[in-house]
């Protein structure tokens, strides 16, 4: 079985719903002047005010909290239309918010739709820099794009941001091993996904027991020593 079958595709909090700000609405309060002492002077022809525009209403966008976890339930019927069309006016509606942009990355790779999953993964990334779940998903979708050094880039990325990322490390030692031919360079991050993890995976400790036994058989052989000549006869003892 080879790794790319096993590619780690859930994110951590994939479905979080984290503001990079607080959405707030400011109430305008309308000014009264003090009332003025009346004008004994001769009178002056008054200058006819320009009446101020009325202010624009603000248009009300609903809860996103609410209107978000409907679009998730949604999401988990398999409404993927449905779903698809909430996190979009959402993520218009509500552009500083992270989980709509990576729900529907998610939703366009699921359908093969990689460079629109690209770019969800990427504004996602761009709204919050310390967003790795994101990054993680980048690097899934650039690898299934056939990107495998902006994969790379990415779950680096993922790991700089949270190096407790285990799903993450364990993504990056099969892009090196599986697709970049690299399975030395591998070796290191299955380790630390099982070491992260803390649960025993047999499939990584045999991918690492394979990679180490390839190795040791491509190693040269070391040098056996040169035999000591034998003492010439009639020599001094």
């Amino acid at each position: 079985m080879t790794r790319s079958s096993k590619q780690v595709e859930t994110a951590m909090n994939r479905y979080s719903f984290k503001p990079l700000v607080a959405l707030t609405l400011l109430a305008l309060a309308a000014c009264t002047g003090a009332p003025s002492k009346p004008d004994t002077g001769p009178k002056l022809p008054s200058t006819p005010s320009t009446p101020e525009a009325p202010a624009a209403a603000v248009p009300d966008k609903g809860d996103p909290e609410a209107r978000f976890k409907q679009a998730l339930e949604l999401m988990k019927a398999k409404k993927t239309a449905e779903a698809e069309a909430g996190f979009l006016k959402l993520a218009q509606d509500f552009p500083d918010y992270t989980g709509p942009q990576m729900n529907l990355g998610i939703l366009y790779d699921k359908s093969n739709r990689r460079e629109v999953a690209i770019s969800a993964f990427s504004r996602a990334a761009a709204i919050n820099p310390q967003n790795a779940s994101a990054f993680n998903w980048l690097g899934i979708a650039n690898r299934e794009a056939g990107n495998y050094p902006r994969a790379q880039q990415a779950y680096e990325k993922a790991i700089a941001v949270k190096p407790d990322y285990a799903a993450a490390q364990l993504n990056l030692g099969i892009l090196l091993d599986e697709y970049l031919k690299q399975p030395a360079a591998a070796v290191p991050h299955y380790k630390e996904y099982l070491r992260l993890y803390g649960k025993e995976d047999l499939r990584v400790l045999a991918w690492i027991a394979e990679i180490e036994a390839a190795q040791k058989a491509a190693a040269p052989p070391a040098a056996t020593p040169a035999a000591t000549a034998p003492a010439a006869a009639g020599a001094k003892k």
